[in-house]
C-alpha cells in the first residue's frame, strides 16, 4: 500500500531547497560552545575536571609524605646509633671501674706477697651472731661455746714459742662427723668469717692461735677409732685420736703406730705439722705413715686423697700436700694410718759423756755404721739438772751430756693378742734378745771411743720406762722452774745433716752459755733433729729473740730446716726464704689462694698473706 506524505512537509522541503548552503562548522569545541552547552554537560566536566584535580593534589601530597618519612627514619638511625653507641661507652666506663676493684684471674705460677689480695673478712657484731645461730641449729646449743675461760683456751698456750697476741675466737664450735664439720665450713664460708682448728693443743709455734678471731673449730668430739683392718695393717681414726691411746688399743694385736710426739699430741694436728718424735730414726716421720686423708676444704666441700693400697701413683699427692700444711688448707676429719707388727725385743741404754760434742759425735758414728737404732735421744747437762731439780722422774741423774738409746730386735714378734702375750714380754720379747745385746755392745764401744764416761743399760720393762721417761719429761722440767708467772717457755728446733750435728750443737751450746739464759737441748739425734728450751721474761725477750735468730741461721747455712718437726706457724713464716728462695715461697703462697681463696682457713700461719706492717708482727 503507498505512502501518503502529508503535503504541509513537501511544500516545506521545496521551500528549503531555495536557502543558501550554508558552510559545514568544526565539530571540535571552543570556549564559547561551553557556554552553549546543556546544564547537564557543564556539571560533567566540571565534576571530571575537580576530581582530576584531586588526583593531582594527593599524588603530590604522597611525594611530600615519602620525602618526610625517609628524612624521620634516617633520623630515627641515626638516634639509634647514637643510643647504642652511649650504651657501649657506659659499659665500657663501668667494666674498666670494675677492674680496678676486681683483679683479674692470676696467670702467673706463684704469689708474690705484693700481688697477694688482702683478706677481707665480715667479723662484724651482726654477722657473727647471726652465724651463731646457725651454728645451734646445726651442733646444738650444748655443742657452742662462748664462754670466756674457753676462749683464752683455744688462742694460746703455756709451751707456745709464740707470746704476742690476745685475740680471742668469736665462739668455739665441736663438730662430731665429717658432715657437720662441712656444714661449719659452709656457714663461715657464705658469711666470710675465719676458722681455726684445734685438736690436741700442743703445738709450740703458734699454730692454733686466732689471728684474725673468727670461730675455732675443736675436734675434741671427733675421737673414735673407726676400723681397723688388721691384716692389712692399717687403721681409720678421727682427728682427736691421741697417739698413745691408739698405741695402747694397737698393742692388743701386737701392732702399733711409731710417730711419737709430745704426750697429750693427737692425730689431728700430727698430721697438720708433719710431727716425728723419738722413734724417727728407725721408722720416719708422720708422713710415712699416712695413707689417706678425709679433709673438709674451705667451702666445705669434702674430699678424700687416697684409697687403702700402700702405693698409688693415680695423680697428684694431695695426702702428702695436706700433711705439714698446718690447717690452712683443710681439716683433717678422718685419716687412715699405716701400722707395723711390734717388735719382738726392745731396750733402752743411757751414756753420759764429758762434752755435747762428743756426745754429737757418738751419734753420728752409730748412724754412719748402719746399727739398727730404733731411736738416740740427747739432752745437754743444763736439761738433766732440770729433771733432777723439777723432780719429775723418780730417780737422780748425772748432770752431763747424755745419750738415750732404744734398741729393737730386727725380727717382728709373733701375732698375738693381749691375752696370750704381756705387754712387758713384748718389750722383752724372747726370740730376739740377742740382736738386741748385739746393738747394745756396738754403740757402748763407739760410746767407749767418744769418751763415754758411763754406760747403763735397762734389765726389764720397768728400768726401760724409768730411764725413757727422763727424755719424756724435758719440756715439762724446764717449764716447772719458771721464777714466777711472766716467766716464757720457748721451745724450737731445727735439723741439718748428720755430718753437721756435731757442728751445730756445739755452737749453739757456746751461745746460750754466753746468753745467760735458763736454756737446754734436747733431740731427735738420729735424723739430725734437734730443740732449744728456753725460759725468758719480757726484759729477756731480745736476748731469747737473738738466740733463736742465730741457731736458725746456722741451720741454714749448714743445708739444713728451719724446722724439722715442729713445724712453721707464726714464728718462722719470714725465715723459708732463707731457706727455700722466695720463689718458692711464693708458690706455696699460690697453693694457698688456689685452695683457699678466701683466706679463711688458719690464716697468717705457714706464709704471709700481709706485709709485715700490719699489727700482727
Amino acid at each position: 500500500m503507498p505512502i501518503s506524505i502529508p503535503r504541509t512537509l513537501i511544500l516545506g522541503a521545496r521551500s528549503l531547497s531555495r536557502l543558501p548552503a550554508v558552510r559545514r562548522q568544526s565539530t571540535k569545541t571552543t570556549d564559547t560552545d561551553k557556554f552553549k552547552k546543556s546544564f547537564r554537560g557543564q556539571l560533567y566536566d566540571s565534576t571530571a575536571q575537580r576530581i582530576q584535580n584531586e588526583r593531582a593534589a594527593l599524588m603530590n601530597a604522597k611525594l611530600r609524605s615519602g620525602s618526610t618519612e625517609g628524612q624521620t627514619g634516617s633520623e630515627k638511625v641515626s638516634g639509634t646509633l647514637a643510643g647504642v653507641f652511649a650504651a657501649v661507652t657506659v659499659a665500657a666506663v663501668f667494666y674498666y671501674l670494675g677492674s680496678l676493684s676486681v683483679p683479674a684471674p692470676p696467670i702467673d705460677s706463684t704469689s708474690p706477697l705484693k700481688n697477694f689480695p688482702s683478706p677481707k673478712h665480715d667479723l662484724s657484731k651482726l654477722n657473727l651472731e647471726a652465724s651463731w645461730a646457725e651454728f645451734v641449729a646445726l651442733l646444738g646449743a650444748e655443742h657452742v661455746s662462748t664462754a670466756k675461760e674457753d676462749l683464752s683456751r683455744h688462742s694460746a698456750s703455756e709451751w707456745s714459742s709464740y707470746h704476742g697476741g690476745a685475740k680471742t675466737p668469736f665462739l668455739i664450735v665441736y663438730p662430731s662427723t665429717t658432715e657437720e664439720v662441712s656444714g661449719i665450713a659452709k656457714i663461715c664460708h657464705q658469711r666470710r668469717i675465719p676458722m681455726t682448728a684445734f685438736s690436741g693443743g700442743t703445738s709450740l709455734e703458734g699454730h692454733f692461735f686466732p689471728t684474725r678471731g673468727g670461730v675455732c673449730v675443736d675436734f675434741s668430739r671427733m675421737d673414735k677409732i673407726l676400723r681397723l683392718h688388721k691384716e692389712d695393717l692399717d687403721v681409720v681414726v678421727q682427728p682427736a685420736v691421741g697417739w698413745e691411746h691408739l698405741n695402747d688399743v694397737l698393742a692388743e694385736d701386737g701392732l702399733f703406730f711409731p710417730p711419737d710426739p709430745g704426750p697429750g699430741a693427737q692425730i689431728g694436728g700430727m698430721v697438720g705439722t708433719g710431727c716425728s718424735g723419738t722413734n724417727a730414726a728407725r721408722y720416719g716421720t708422720m708422713r710415712e705413715w699416712v695413707l689417706s686423708l678425709t679433709m673438709v676444704l674451705a667451702d666445705g666441700t669434702v674430699i678424700k686423697t687416697r684409697q687403702r693400697p700402700r702405693k698409688s701413683s693415680a695423680g697428684y699427692d694431695l695426702t702428702r700436700m695436706f700433711i705439714g700444711s698446718e690447717g690452712t688448707l683443710g681439716f683433717v676429719t678422718e685419716a687412715t694410718l699405716k701400722l707395723t707388727v711390734r717388735p719382738a725385743s726392745e731396750s733402752v741404754a743411757v751414756s753420759s759423756f764429758p762434752t755435747i760434742k762428743d756426745a754429737a759425735e757418738t751419734v753420728a758414728e752409730v748412724m754412719a755404721k748402719g746399727i739398727p737404732i730404733a731411736a738416740i735421744e740427747i739432752l745437754d747437762d743444763v736439761q738433766m739438772r732440770c729433771i733432777n731439780q723439777s723432780g719429775s722422774t723418780s730417780r737422780a741423774w748425772k748432770e752431763e751430756p747424755t745419750l738415750f738409746f732404744k734398741f729393737a730386735g730386727n725380727s717382728p714378734a709373733p701375732r698375738f693378742t693381749a691375752k696370750q702375750i704381756s705387754k712387758r714380754d713384748f718389750l722383752f720379747g724372747k726370740g730376739t734378745q740377742s740382736g738386741v745385746k748385739e746393738q747394745i755392745a756396738l754403740v757402748k764401744q763407739i760410746g767407749k771411743s767418744h769418751r763415754s764416761q758411763s754406760f747403763e743399760f735397762a734389765r726389764n720393762n720397768d728400768e726401760a720406762l724409768e730411764l725413757w721417761s727422763a727424755r719424756k719429761e724435758a719440756l715439762w722440767s724446764v717449764m716447772a722452774l719458771r721464777r714466777d708467772e711472766n716467766d716464757h717457755v720457748w721451745t724450737t728446733d731445727v735439723a741439718v745433716p748428720l755430718s753437721r750435728l756435731a757442728d751445730i750443737i756445739e755452737a749453739t751450746k757456746a751461745d746460750l752459755k754466753e746468753s745467760g739464759l735458763l736454756g737446754s737441748m734436747v733431740g731427735h739425734v738420729g735424723d739430725g733433729n734437734f730443740h732449744c728450751i728456753l725460759l725468758f721474761n719480757k726484759s729477756e725477750q731480745e736476748v731469747a729473740d737473738g738466740v733463736v735468730h742465730r741457731m736458725i741461721e746456722r741451720a741454714v747455712k749448714m743445708e739444713g730446716t728451719v724446722t724439722g718437726e715442729h713445724g712453721v706457724g707464726l714464728v718462722k713464716r719470714d725465715y723459708l726464704e732463707g731457706e727455700l728462695g722466695k720463689e718458692t715461697v711464693d708458690a706455696m703462697r699460690r697453693l694457698k689462694r688456689a685452695f683457699d681463696p678466701l683466706c679463711l682457713l688458719n690464716c697468717d700461719k705457714v706464709v704471709r698473706v700481709e706485709p709485715k706492717d700490719r699489727k700482727l708482727k
